[in-house]
Parts: C-alpha cells; structure tokens; sequence
C-alpha cells in the first residue's frame, strides 16, 4: 500500500471518529477531498412488554408477550475538503432511525381531503460542519458545530470502537450522543498527550426529563437553536503507554433561561448549572481488548427547573412546550466496562486476512435519577445490565454483532432481556 492511500485511509478515519485531521502534514500527498461515513442495521427481539405503564404497574405486565424491533439506528455520511494552508472543513450528516418520511395523499374515506401523513420516524441531523485552521500538531483551532468532547461514547462512537450492537447504553442514556454543539475549538497532541478546550453554546433545561436526564438538552424543537446560555468542555487523553489510552472530560455550563419562554421574576436566581466529569480507557494487548467508561452529572436547581418544566401545559398547541413534564435529577451516573478476546488471533491465515472473531461480554450500571426530586418514584431509572456476544469482521471496516443482553430492576419492577442482531460498517470511501 503506498504512502498517499495510506495517509488518506488516517486523515479519513480520523474525520470520522470526530477527530480533526492535521491537514498541514499530508496536503503533498493524501486526497483534498475526503469521502467516508458508518452505518449500523439491526434487528432485536425483546422478552418484557413495550407497554408504556410497564413501570407504572409492573404487576400488570409482567407476562405481556414479547415484542421485535427492527431498526437503522445511524446512517452516517462525512464529507471532508483540505483547502490548502493548513484550512481544512469537515461535515456530518447523520439518518438515525432511518430518517423521516412523510407523504401527502387524498384519502377517498374522508371525502376526497387531503392528509399529510407521517410514514417514519427518526432524525435527520447535520452533526457537524466545521472550519478548521491547523498551525502544527500542537494548535488547532475549529469553529462551527462539532462533536462536544466529553464522554467516551461521543469521542468514540464508530460502530467498530465498541463491541455491543447499540452504542453502550449508560452514557447515550443520560448524555446527548452523539453530543453536537455550535461553538469554538482548541486542540493539539503534544508527546503522547492529546486536548481540547471548547467553549459551547448551552443545553435546554426545558428538554430534561426523569428516564434521560439532560440527553435531549441539546436538540431544538425550532429552526435554530437557542444560544442564551453557554458553556465550557475540555477532554484530555494519554498514550504514552503502548495500547493503553486514559481519557478524562469536563463539562460546565448554565442551563436554564435558555428558551424562547418568557420566565418573569419567579425565578429569579435559578441559573440550571450542570456540571459533568468523565473517565474513560482502552488497553489493547494482543487478542484482548478491554474498555471502561464512568461519568458523574450534577445540576443545581434540579427542584426549581422540575417545577418549571412540569407546569406547563401538556400539549404544544395550548401554549404548551416541547418539556417532557417530568421531575429532573439534581445527580445522575453511569460506569461500565467491556472485555473481548479475538479467538481468531490463534489462526495464522484468519489473522493475515485481518479477520477477527471477538468474544465478548459487558456491564454497566446507570441512574438517570439517582438524586432529586421524586427520585424514589423512579427507582426504575436505576438499573444494571449486561450483555454477552461476538462481533466478526471479515474486513477492518465490516462488523457482524450478535448478543444476548439483560437489564436488571430493582423489585417490584420486571428484568427485561433482548437477543439483537446486527450488522455495520465504518470507512472511507476517497
């Protein structure tokens, strides 16, 4: 393989995960346009019911039938162009779920009218669109909207960066993820050590809810979103150990007042500020791999912004807003770590054709309320899971995941185990 499609395959993988390119280091010799993206397909039957008070009245549902799900959790397209002098641009346009669809038709039972209908769920979202200008390897500097760099699962989010079929479940349960934010970015690798330092526009307190803490705080139900708030990330990671990768993230920011609602003076004082620290590693050795991730969330005023959100009417149409109407956590958490063993490591033609055959098996425990108001009424947002499976690749880029998984209640609430099917890829395709 020779040294330009070598150096396109690093600056393309390195625009895919999120991290930017050093395009002052390749511009004589890989591509100026970069094409790539992921994908993800799958398939899973679940064995508890999909009833909506399953919490509620677990008794009730205890023996409800089992339900199948199939799904595109994320379709992904990235686009990045190398204008020369060190300026490059990188894009992201993700299909979650699929997308959406939707349809106008005359319906010949309700007297010729016409119906807009909805046909599919899902999100379509552009994630990222950048400029970035790179002085050297240790200063880079990025505007636009970009991956925030907190967390293991939004720095790490490419179907082959974990071993289970969906993302890990704590961190995409009570964190934005993928996690994007319009702002400014500093950046540079130093002797084994990378960072980061952003400053953000802020996340919506009227989107946090008990089941998902501040995990859609940072959609907009609008045509822009709103930037009355901000905030403050930065990421450090450490490789100076050979395989070994220690990562560690901070978050500040204010939350609330950052909506298009008129407060008046009844809240004077009430700012939302959330903080969130994180730690995540990787240690590669051989045939096995392990991962762990730990991340603790604290947001002041969770009382006053609880309050807030649940007195508001319950439909958009009568003054209402896109609120959840549910208590929010003063404190939310989540750890978890994976362990895989490449079994095909043993077989000298498999290993040459740079197959792999992993064994795997994860836990994690997470709590979307584990402190705040009414948090024993959501004992259910507490729970542990695990999941065991194998991941095949018959290329680098192509990833067959099959496991068997099962998260854990505390009682009187039921266990609810799934077997899930997928298969994804992610790579560069110029």
């Amino acid at each position: 393989m020779n040294n330009c499609k070598i150096m396109a395959m690093a600056a393309a993988a390195l625009v895919l995960s999120g991290v930017p390119t050093l395009a002052q280091d390749s511009t004589k010799t890989a591509p100026r346009l970069t094409i790539g993206g992921y994908g993800e397909a799958v398939v899973t039957r679940n064995f508890y019911s999909d009833h909506f008070n399953r919490y509620r009245f677990p008794e009730q549902h205890k023996d409800d039938k089992s339900h199948g799900q199939a799904d595109l959790p994320h379709v992904v397209l990235n686009i990045g162009y190398d204008f020369g002098r060190g300026w490059t641009m990188g894009t992201e346009i993700e299909f979650e779920h699929g997308g959406t669809e939707s349809a106008v038709e005359i319906d010949a039972d309700e007297s010729g009218e016409y119906e807009a209908e909805i046909e599919r769920g899902g999100e379509v979202a552009l994630e990222q669109f950048w400029l970035q200008k790179s002085f050297g390897r240790g200063l880079n500097v990025r505007a636009g909207e970009m991956v925030v760099a907190v967390g293991a699962v939004n720095q790490h989010h490419l179907p082959v960066e974990f071993f289970t079929v969906y993302r890990p479940e704590g961190e995409s349960q009570i964190l934005p993820c993928t996690w994007h934010q319009t702002g400014v970015s500093v950046w540079g690798r130093l002797d084994g050590w990378r960072y980061e330092a952003q400053l953000l526009s802020g996340l919506d307190a009227e989107r946090f809810g008990a089941d998902c803490f501040v995990r859609y705080g940072a959609g907009s139900p609008y045509e822009f979103k709103i930037a009355n708030k901000y905030a403050v990330a930065a990421r450090v990671d450490n490789q100076m150990v050979k395989g070994l990768r220690l990562s560690a993230s901070g978050y500040y920011g204010l939350t609330f007042r950052n909506t298009l609602k008129s407060i008046g003076d009844k809240y004077n004082g009430v700012e939302g500020a959330l903080w969130i620290g994180t730690f995540d590693f990787q240690y590669k050795a051989g045939n096995l791999t392990a991962r762990g991730n730990a991340v603790w969330a604290h947001l002041a005023d969770a009382d006053k912004i609880t309050a807030f959100n649940k007195n508001f009417p319950t439909h958009v149409g009568q003054d209402g807003s896109p609120s959840k109407h549910q208590p929010v956590a003063s404190d939310a958490a989540t750890a978890g770590c994976e362990l895989g063993y490449n079994v095909f490591g043993h077989f000298e033609r498999l290993s040459a054709e740079n197959q792999k055959f992993i064994v795997f098996g994860r836990y994690e425990w997470y709590d979307s309320m584990l402190k705040g108001t009414n948090a024993a009424a959501y004992e259910w947002c507490g729970k542990q899971r695990i999941a065991l499976g194998v991941n095949y690749f018959p290329l680098p880029e192509i990833v067959v995941k099959a496991e068997y998984s099962e998260r854990f209640y505390k009682s009187p609430y039921n266990n609810e185990p799934s077997v899930s099917v997928g298969v994804a890829y992610s790579g560069w395709f110029k």
